[in-house]
């Protein structure tokens, strides 16, 4: 076998999987801008109610990839990240979930709790990328639906980012609306243990780990894409927003 086609050991996969944040939306111009302290109000609501779509969208996927998992103890642990966003109410135990939490950093930036949940600032570029990785849970074999999740393993670093840069920039948001990427911190970590056994499992030929790199690759754009459609409709620092489509005539 020769050197292309040989395998990677354990440890080279994981770092070839972690070596693709370079191109994680972290670096997108649209989150720098977030993240410096250059994005107007309007700009900052806009992400928020455009990341929603998202936000709505993860439960659903996490229950496509259940569907399609034939492992029970797989399926004990990922229904774990449904509660985390769908929230529960178990022997008196009541956890709103994350789905709740973003509404309330909605509230925090001034938007109303319907014009959130109507989704009716989802731009179109945003709305096509999440149906797109829904779309992908769906169809494709749970482990490659399990391996797209591992943009997870950037996650934490920019959700510090926010925790340490909102405040001091954007000191006209409630400090309690920032609790979504609080909570998120610590579940991405705990997340990012399962996915990524179970991917280091799985992809063992060269091949299967090369098509593991395409499917995290898929991942971050559908999250680059998101951002690209959000610059679009609200500008970045130094350039106009370019205005919604008209509504079709009916």
């Amino acid at each position: 076998m020769s050197e292309d086609n040989k395998p990677w050991s354990r440890e080279a996969f994981e770092q070839q999987l972690r070596e693709q944040g370079q191109a994680y939306h972290i670096h997108h111009p649209f989150n720098v801008m977030l993240n410096t302290g250059e994005a107007t109000p309007e700009q900052i609501r806009g992400w928020v109610a455009n990341r929603f779509c998202y936000q709505v969208a993860i439960p659903i996927k996490d229950a496509a990839v259940m569907s399609n998992c034939t492992d029970r103890d797989v399926r004990r642990e990922w229904i774990q990240r449904m509660l985390d966003h769908d929230g529960y109410e178990i022997n008196g135990v009541r956890d709103e979930g994350g789905i709740e939490a973003w509404i309330r950093l909605g509230l925090a930036v001034g938007l109303s709790r319907e014009e959130i949940t109507d989704l009716r600032h989802v731009t179109p570029g945003v709305r096509f990328a999440v149906e797109a990785y829904v779309n992908f849970a769906r169809t494709r074999p749970w482990q490659e639906s399990v391996c797209a999740s591992l943009t997870e393993l950037f996650a934490p670093a920019i959700h510090k980012q926010r925790l340490a840069t909102w405040p001091e920039h954007y000191p006209w948001i409630d400090s309690e609306g920032l609790m979504y990427f609080r909570n998120r911190v610590t579940q991405a970590r705990r997340d990012v243990e399962h996915g990524l056994a179970i991917t280091l499992d799985y992809f063992r030929t060269r091949e299967q780990q090369q098509r593991a790199l395409d499917i995290l690759n898929f991942k971050l754009d559908v999250l680059w894409q998101m951002n690209d459609a959000m610059a679009v409709r609200y500008g970045l620092p130094g350039q106009a927003p370019i205005p919604d489509r008209p509504a079709a005539v009916r």
